[in-house]
């Protein structure tokens, strides 16, 4: 009995012994990872758009990627991470001016203001928080101003008569400048700049300058020290993070601006991904075109920007024929066609993308004939048109014949459409703010926001392209809803084409096994909810690293 008993308790002995063996061994055959991470669904921006369960990340980088079962048997890791909420790939912005946006975090901030009075207001107060010699701002748009009055100084110049003032319009292509700011920068009535308005009115200064005249008074401001550049571009890297972009464009930058990104992002102190594009400076033409383009997996720099014309809200840009709110008058020219020209030739001699910003219908076809001249035919050279914003639509034959991009910002239309009627009549809207349409040219389309023309939020970008309505739902139906994008194609535009559009899709863009782990998880699936601007942000993730406070 004894003996049964003994040769009972060796067995079970042996067979645990034995599925322990095989359990280990087959553990054993497993992958060591540094974390498995799963949640209700991750959008992986592939090919096939599609959705998954669970990834395998080591070194920052995405080793496999599928269901959660799949994952679990070839995988192991000793941390493992279940997320409730849905991970989408980094959002890329593609286009944007995120070292400015960082400099307005420290001046005065006038969105969302209704009056000329609010204005002047709301910059007094500012000025008493400054020691700033110089009173800066941005934000101010007439067309939501309760009575529709002209900018002017007149108010400024009361309240500043020895201190010079600036402040531009949300998009950056107007200005009011006091008559200090107008002395300093040595503006007389008789002043006159190619590229830009100096407004008088009965003899007299009025104080709105655009787009080229602007510069006349920017020359004269004094740079912003190193520290508060470097305060500036880790203020706004914090701020994008927040907001779920993993990556972002400059579209249009200096060289010692370059540089100092480079730096703060190989101390770690930015955190971003970067495309960046170079101003037409001489500056910057000597210095790549001596040491070539920057292309690594953190900063790409290998295309410069260009204006052919200003914005629609301040009637800056190029028309084909005139505005219909003031029919003696087509825009500006910000850089002269011919210059245009000679400019690409530099930079396709350079080997660079060459990316233009193009608002009216007369800016774009006459840009696109140029490009046409240098490209051929179909190509992978990404020449891109910056905004299309206005685009007849027998011109549209361009972006695909010769494989041009429109890059778009589909919160434009939205805070245009109260007047984008007023500006072209309704027989050019056809083709303005047309996503759709420039979707079709070449199968994938980048969007961006233009922060801090817009505001930051990708959430934003994606609700406008896809509803083709603001943040307050309106207006019902949406404005032109014929030329919304469908969820796919506005998640797409936000991941996988931005990142192509940049040259950058080989490491980011989709979470793909090989690529970079940036990815962000978000508290609602917005791909199948409609009232999704209540969105929370959850976490961000930069090379498999937690990055969001």
């Amino acid at each position: 009995m004894f003996d049964l008993r003994y040769r009972n308790s060796i067995r079970v002995f042996i067979n645990a012994f034995l599925l322990l063996f095989i359990l280990a061994s087959c553990n054993s055959k497993k992958i060591e990872v540094d974390k498995i991470v799963s949640a209700a669904k991750i959008y992986t921006s592939n090919s096939n758009f599609d959705v998954a369960e669970s990834m395998a990340i080591k070194d920052g980088k995405i080793i496999a990627i599928g269901s959660l079962d799949d994952i679990k048997s070839a995988y192991k890791s000793t941390e493992k991470i279940e997320h409730t909420g849905f991970i989408y790939p980094g959002f890329i912005d593609a286009h944007s001016h995120f070292y400015g946006y960082g400099l307005t975090l420290n001046r005065v901030d006038l969105r969302n203001t209704f009056s000329m009075n609010e204005v002047v207001l709301k910059t007094v107060e500012f000025s008493k928080t400054t020691s700033e010699f110089w009173v800066t701002g941005r934000g101010w748009d007439q067309t939501d101003w309760i009575e529709k009055s002209s900018p002017n100084n007149i108010m400024l110049n009361a309240y500043f008569p020895d201190r010079p003032v600036i402040i531009k319009r949300v998009d950056g292509h107007a200005a009011i400048a006091n008559a200090k700011a107008l002395e300093l920068a040595g503006i007389t009535p008789n002043t006159r700049v190619d590229g830009g308005e100096i407004e008088v009115i009965g003899g007299r200064l009025s104080g709105l300058i655009t787009d080229n005249a602007m510069s006349l008074v920017d020359d004269v401001i004094p740079e912003p020290s190193l520290d508060s550049k470097i305060a500036a571009l880790v203020k706004a890297d914090k701020k994008c993070i927040a907001a779920g972009l993993t990556s972002v464009t400059d579209a249009g930058l200096d060289l010692n601006t370059i540089l100092l990104i480079d730096s703060l992002q190989q101390s770690g102190d930015l955190k971003l991904r970067f495309y960046i594009m170079c101003n037409p400076t001489e500056e910057n033409f000597a210095y790549f075109e001596k040491n070539g383009m920057i292309s690594n997996p953190r900063l790409q720099v290998s295309s410069f920007k260009l204006y052919a014309d200003g914005a629609l809200g301040s009637r800056g840009a190029r028309l084909k024929a005139p505005y219909c709110d003031q029919t003696s008058y087509s825009g500006v020219w910000v850089t002269n066609p011919t210059k245009i020209d000679s400019l690409i030739d530099r930079i396709d001699n350079l080997g660079f993308q060459v990316n233009t910003h193009c608002i009216g219908d007369s800016a774009n076809k006459k840009v696109l004939e140029i490009y046409s001249k240098y490209l051929g035919g179909k190509n992978d050279r990404r020449w891109r048109i910056e905004h299309a914003q206005v685009v007849t639509p027998a011109d549209r034959y361009y972006y695909s014949n010769f494989s041009i991009i429109p890059s778009v910002q589909p919160t434009h239309a939205t805070s245009d459409m109260p007047w984008a009627e007023k500006r072209l009549c309704s027989n050019r809207l056809e083709g303005a703010y047309a996503y759709k349409s420039l979707l079709e040219q070449n199968d994938y389309l980048p969007l961006g926001t233009d922060f801090p023309v817009e505001d930051i939020s990708p959430l934003k970008t994606y609700f406008a392209a896809v509803y083709r309505q603001n943040s307050k739902n309106k207006p019902l139906g949406g404005f032109l809803p014929n030329e919304s994008l469908t969820s796919k194609q506005a998640i797409l535009g936000m991941t996988y084409w931005a990142a192509k559009a940049n040259f950058m899709e080989n490491n980011i863009g989709s979470l793909e096994p090989g690529k970079i782990a940036d990815y962000i998880i978000l508290d609602t699936d917005i791909y199948t909810e409609k009232y999704m601007l209540t969105t929370q942000v959850k976490e961000v993730f930069i090379d498999g690293v937690s990055v969001k406070n």
